[in-house]
């Protein structure tokens, strides 16, 4: 990759593309403005390259030419002016006889630098019409007045380069890389650069030298801090450029406390500083509330303003601010965390309890590797048991539930307060449940709701008890738990969060999505207001979301709730596992590739051991098992056994992808006895989502499940549990077969519909009716190459329709609509002999018309 992109794509400008060569073509030209590094000589250069017949001027504006008279056209202009010629017409002769008969085009780079005398060219060139003329400029900086008059006095059109989105970074990425690129890495790179496209390519070229950038596993993926080069740094201060004292320190202090309130700026530095520094897009204004604070103008400014920090003065910086802060009275939560933060990095002592307040809303913002520093350094600082069932929380969900429980366990004889005890046990509680320690869990929180008299803590032990019977798969068990919580008054903001979050769960999962999604939609409105206080309540929505969208046939919606779930601040952490959601739904669409993708999102970045690491295991399997790839899928099974089998509802994905590994390998018995220890499984534990699944995938394989997934309709919402049920009757019944795999169709969910298309064909040839199973399996074979790679059972036998090329060639154009006499004159062809040829190809493929036959041309 050369520093001049050369090899990096040309992608996301489709629009500005077009718009320029148009102007091109019918008019004078163009002014194509944006920030430094956004792509605007890539622009014009892809611009002037679609446009053959033009003799092309380039000229480039720099420092040093604009000291001199033309210096951006000096390598063009030769030879003195005839006599008193006008030297502005002298230039534009000059370059009028370069194109000799082509049209002349110019091309200006960097427009704002341009000398006097080669900007006032630049406008008589286009005025008089003697050229067409692209122009690039940087926007927010001055423009000599000759440039600016260009489309202030609407001589050019001027269009706005804007960075490029995140979809347009990843597009980039994947053809600058030559490979896939992991969704968080694309995120990554796409925050850091800001979809600035000179700061994207050092970015990458930084990693892959550092090795933060490398491929794994198939994928290009980002790991550790970012890294910057010395060109990157170059580049990014060059961007900065000179600072006096007090715009640096106005920098250093928004790029260590960013974002800074305006007010609070003002009160360390100088308020005409600040004003500079926001003149110069170093810094920008954004209003947050009724509060103006002051951000970075580019993330990287923060990385080189840092880096050019040492200790002592990062310390000070660090000082300053938390002293602000604290003086200004902390009238935000939010204030309370971040001056605690300032106090821990710089050195400066903190109180306990402000260090466990803050490590509190640290795992309320969904950052618990920030709240184990805090409550670490609340531990140290002299602070009880609080701060302590705290550390046990969120080393649990960063994965290291051992050390949780000997953190909790050491701590025991310090519980003496009511307050302590309740929040020990809780703590202690809700992590042997993670750990798969059941009866333990249980003993520990039914006698906090024995021995608690605090209305706030009694309803909180009920919740947790909630919690530990979902783990365990007893539903119903949680379900009454949770309505016990609800007895002792008034609920608090933690309570009702997350009693609200695991009674949506507990509704999905039991098929009742209607109810979940009411709860979840009830209270996830009011998200701001106890985000802080309940860290659970979050992820748990979440995932409740994606189960009832998924289980009542939402898979749009349950696509976007995953991805939102990927993107938590912790959706690194065990409590994640939204790559498993977005997995199923990719694999009932079809893109099975996809769902493999998605897996390997998650897996990149969760702890090992933990039960949601399992779950996106066996998500993994079951995709690979689709795929063929039955040796690795066996692999990755085995390897997801443990982490999934602590909780029931882990362990159920375990054992559907078990059904498929084993399909896979030939072993349709096999397959099916486990799908029925499947289907076991969950009803036993309450999961009629789940259910509907496994029992459906006894029809995929051929086996009979009517009678038990018709009772599931009315138990399990939505319409999703009737079509698959009505899939289950229609087995041996060719015409329901190909009304249901119609349904499927329609719903999105492509796999099932070939596969039902494929039973189709098959009760067809068992009845005789040799043409319709044809068609049929046409068909079948049409939606099957919808679905690339995936190979089942009801899909083995498929087989590509045998047409030759002149029968192929034939059937796309009757499709297209034409006639027998229009194919056959445009073909050369007799008529009869078009019509042979077009008869010949509906016998193979089972068809009667160009209706028919339409339908399967996106595959043939």
């Amino acid at each position: 990759m050369s520093e001049q992109g050369s090899g990096w794509p040309f992608v996301g400008r489709g629009g500005p593309l077009a718009a320029v060569r148009a102007a091109l073509r019918s008019g004078a030209g163009m002014v194509i403005a944006g920030e430094a590094g956004v792509g605007k000589s890539r622009l014009a250069a892809e611009a002037l390259a679609g446009l053959p017949g033009y003799e092309v001027v380039r000229a480039l504006g720099t420092e040093t030419a604009s000291m001199i008279p033309f210096g951006a056209f000096a390598h063009v202009l030769t030879g003195p002016p005839r006599g008193s010629e006008n030297l502005l017409h002298w230039a534009a002769r000059h370059l009028r006889d370069r194109a000799r008969r082509a049209e002349l085009l110019v091309s200006v780079d960097d427009a704002q630098r341009l000398d006097p005398a080669s900007a006032a060219l630049v406008h008589y060139l286009v005025e008089s019409g003697t050229a067409r003329v692209v122009v690039t400029v940087r926007s927010g900086e001055p423009q000599p007045a000759p440039v600016a008059a260009l489309w202030k006095d609407e001589l050019l059109d001027r269009i706005e380069l804007q960075p490029l989105t995140r979809d347009e970074v990843g597009q980039v990425l994947a053809g600058a890389l030559g490979g896939e690129v992991a969704a968080e890495t694309v995120r990554h790179l796409a925050r850091v650069s800001e979809g600035n496209m000179l700061y994207l390519r050092e970015v990458v070229q930084a990693g892959r030298n550092s090795g933060c950038l490398a491929e794994r596993d198939g994928q290009w993926r980002w790991r550790g801090e970012l890294s910057m080069s010395t060109r990157l740094r170059e580049l990014v201060g060059e961007r900065i450029g000179h600072l006096d004292e007090d715009e640096r320190e106005v920098l250093e202090l928004v790029a260590f406390g960013e974002p800074l309130g305006t007010e609070l700026l003002a009160s360390l530095t100088s308020a005409r500083a600040i004003e500079r520094v926001e003149d110069r897009g170093l810094v920008v204004a954004v209003s947050e509330g009724r509060r103006e604070q002051l951000r970075l103008g580019h993330p990287l400014y923060g990385e080189v303003v840092r880096g050019g920090c040492g200790t002592l003065r990062t310390r000070r910086r660090l000082r300053m601010l938390a002293g602000a802060l604290e003086a200004s009275g902390l009238r935000r939560r939010e204030d309370e965390l971040r001056a605690a933060v300032w106090r821990l990095d710089s050195g400066s002592a903190a109180a306990p309890e402000t260090l466990v307040s803050a490590a509190r809303l640290a795992w309320g913002r969904q950052d618990p590797r920030l709240a184990e520093r805090l409550a670490r350094a609340a531990i140290e600082a002299g602070a009880g048991v609080a701060a302590v069932a705290l550390l046990g929380e969120v080393l649990m969900v960063l994965g290291d539930a051992d050390s949780a429980l000997a953190t909790l366990r050491r701590a025991a004889r310090d519980a003496v307060t009511e307050a302590d005890r309740a929040q020990y046990a809780f703590s202690l509680g809700i992590n042997l449940a993670w750990a798969g320690a059941d009866a333990e869990s249980c003993e520990v929180l039914d006698m906090a709701a024995r021995t608690l008299t605090e209305p706030a803590w009694l309803q909180e032990a009920h919740i947790y008890r909630a919690v530990a019977d979902c783990f365990a798969g007893r539903l119903t068990g949680a379900a009454r738990s949770l309505t016990r919580s609800r007895t002792f008054g008034p609920m608090s903001v933690r309570a009702e969060a997350h009693a609200a979050s695991m009674e949506a769960w507990v509704a999905a999962y039991s098929g009742r999505a209607e109810a979940g999604l009411a709860v979840a939609e009830r209270t996830l409105g009011g998200v701001a207001g106890w985000r802080d206080e309940a860290p659970h309540a979050l992820p748990s929505f979440l995932d409740a979301l994606c189960a009832a969208q998924t289980f009542s046939g939402r898979l749009d919606a349950a696509a976007g709730t995953a991805e939102q779930g990927m993107e938590l601040p912790a959706a690194e952490l065990s409590v994640s596992g939204f790559a498993a959601w977005r997995a199923t739904v990719s694999r009932l669409r079809g893109d099975v590739a996809g769902a493999l993708r998605w897996c390997g999102d998650d897996l990149a970045r969760m702890p090992a051991r933990e039960p949601y690491l399992g779950r996106v295991l066996a998500e993994q399997a079951h995709a690979l098992a689709l795929l063929g790839r039955t040796a690795q899928a066996r692999e990755v099974l085995a390897e997801a056994s443990v982490p999934a089998s602590r909780w029931a509802f882990t362990r159920q994905h375990a054992m559907q992808a078990a059904v498929w590994v084993a399909a896979a390998d030939g072993d349709l018995d096999g397959a099916v006895r486990l799908c029925l220890a499947a289907a076991d499984h969950a009803e036993r534990h309450e999961l009629y989502g789940n259910l509907m699944f496994a029992l459906h995938d006894l029809v995929r394989l051929g086996a009979p499940a009517a009678d038990r997934l018709s009772a599931l309709v009315g138990r399990v919402d939505g319409p999703l549990a009737g079509l698959l049920s009505r899939h289950a009757r229609a087995m041996g019944d060719p015409a329901s077969l190909g009304t249901v795999a119609e349904e499927f169709e329609r719903s999105g969910m492509l796999l099932y519909a070939a596969e039902a298309t494929a039973q189709e064909a098959a009760a067809y040839r068992d009845a005789g009716r040799g043409t319709l199973a044809r068609g049929a399996q046409t068909r079948a074979w049409a939606l099957a190459r919808r679905c690339p790679g995936v190979s089942t059972p009801a899909l083995v036998e498929l087989a590509t329709p045998e047409l030759t090329p002149r029968q192929r060639e034939i059937v796309k154009l009757a499709a297209a609509g034409l006639t027998n006499r229009q194919i056959a004159d445009r073909l050369t062809l007799s008529t009869r002999t078009a019509a042979n040829h077009l008869q010949a190809a509906y016998d193979k493929l089972g068809v009667n018309d160009r209706t028919q036959v339409g339908r399967l041309l996106a595959s043939l």
